[in-house]
């Protein structure tokens, strides 16, 4: 076996980008041939000292990629964050450190960019939290049984004025980025998207081998302004009595207004044959069930962490958001050898916060992980210290940081990265 110093960690080249896409398969337990096409539309993804990989006797046994990304803060400012995705390691190389290596690189390169957190979506829930990320939003998935719903069936579309239309991936590549800014800047946990997520969810760039084009359906209010917009397939499934019993499921629904949400979810559950719809990831508060004449047609059917944070710069992480009331606490990170950890002041008022470094005792003492997961307003100190995870120094602190810190409508992250 090949000890750990043997093995090389680093930035990839470009000569080196088949290999680390074949043990990127490999790790994902896809078919580890990776053809020219799906290498040409990934090469669109390749930024020089952003790929890393793990080389043993030249080949590539994990993989890591980073990309530039914002994510809002509660009250709508844009965070410059690291966007973690691709982390494979080959079967034949776990348990040598590898992933710590990479991980380790790469936020310390995050950190002399300024970045001041890193995201990523986990596929699996023990992984990441040994290197203080936490999870900061959770998704939500329904299974609408749409005769059960309760809609009116000669309903003909929306009654405020608007419109549906179905588009193609061109309109959509047109219309789609401001309209998904305008909604990015009012939901906490949004993502931004930048031109290659727009080419790849509309076929102009093919990732994968099959490609089947989604409809395409925007709305428009009535004063013509696109104000939503949603990405769908349907299956084609028949009963033994010649009954359509067809699920439209979903790949994406935005919209910047209720009445964009209600139209486009009613939309899809008036479509003929269609029995069945799959809503896709969505807030875990969203309008979808109680929308419908009868809430209890919404099944949910996935429900699960979904952005992870790790702070890396806690003054301009808490500095950056909007609190609920005004206040002050004292917090005391335990980061071992990161960034976040400290004893930090935050005050908080209508006008914005402060945090700054301080030696005064603490009203709440929690690991970086916590953090994460209170940054963006979802989880509740109160609940945490019942759990174990956040302390109390202070009586009453607990309540205090949820007043400040928790949100009216959860955060949400509509994208997997």
């Amino acid at each position: 076996m090949t000890s750990r110093a043997e093995i090389d960690v680093r930035p990839i080249t470009e000569a080196e980008f088949p290999d680390w896409n074949r043990a990127l398969n490999t790790g994902f337990l896809q078919e580890p041939v990776v053809a020219e096409e799906q290498l040409r539309a990934r090469r669109h993804q390749f930024v020089p000292g952003r790929l890393l990989g793990a080389f043993d006797a030249g080949r590539c046994v994990a993989t890591f990629r980073s990309f530039a990304q914002e994510v809002t803060a509660v009250g709508g400012a844009p965070v410059p964050a690291d966007a973690i995705s691709n982390v494979t390691v080959s079967p034949t190389h776990r348990r040598r450190g590898l992933l710590g290596r990479m991980m380790a690189r790469d936020l310390a390169a995050a950190r002399e960019r300024g970045d001041v957190v890193a995201t990523l979506i986990a596929a699996e829930y023990p992984i990441y939290g040994r290197f203080g990320f936490g999870p900061a939003t959770t998704m939500t998935e329904w299974s609408v049984d749409v005769p059960r719903a309760g809609l009116d069936p000669r309903r003909a579309g929306p009654a405020d004025g608007g419109r549906i239309d179905l588009v193609d991936g061109e309109d959509v590549r047109k219309l789609g980025p401001e309209l998904h800014d305008r909604l990015r800047r009012t939901q906490p946990g949004a993502v931004s998207r930048n031109e290659v997520w727009w080419r790849a969810r509309t076929g102009a760039l093919r990732f994968e081998k099959e490609w089947t084009e989604p409809f395409f359906a925007v709305y428009r209010s009535a004063a013509g302004e696109v104000e939503g917009m949603a990405a769908y397939r349907a299956d084609d499934h028949w009963g033994d009595a010649k009954q359509p019993l067809n699920t439209a499921t979903v790949q994406w629904l935005i919209g910047t207004t209720p009445a964009a949400e209600r139209a486009l979810w009613l939309y899809l559950c008036s479509i003929d044959w269609i029995t069945r719809v799959r809503s896709g990831w969505r807030a875990p508060d969203d309008l979808l069930p109680h929308l419908l004449p009868d809430p209890r047609a919404a099944t949910i059917v996935t429900q699960a962490d979904w952005l992870w944070v790790r702070v890396l710069d806690v003054v301009r992480a808490l500095e950056a958001r909007t609190y609920g009331a005004p206040g002050t606490l004292v917090l005391e990170v335990v980061d071992p050898g990161g960034p976040a950890g400290g004893r930090w002041r935050l005050e908080a008022s209508a006008e914005g916060a402060s945090c700054t470094a301080t030696a005064e005792g603490a009203d709440l003492v929690f690991g970086a992980g916590e953090l994460a997961t209170l940054w963006l307003g979802d989880e509740s100190a109160v609940r945490l210290a019942a759990l174990g995870r956040v302390r109390e120094e202070r009586a009453g602190a607990a309540r205090m940081a949820d007043a400040l810190l928790r949100t009216s409508r959860r955060p949400w992250c509509p994208d997997m990265f």
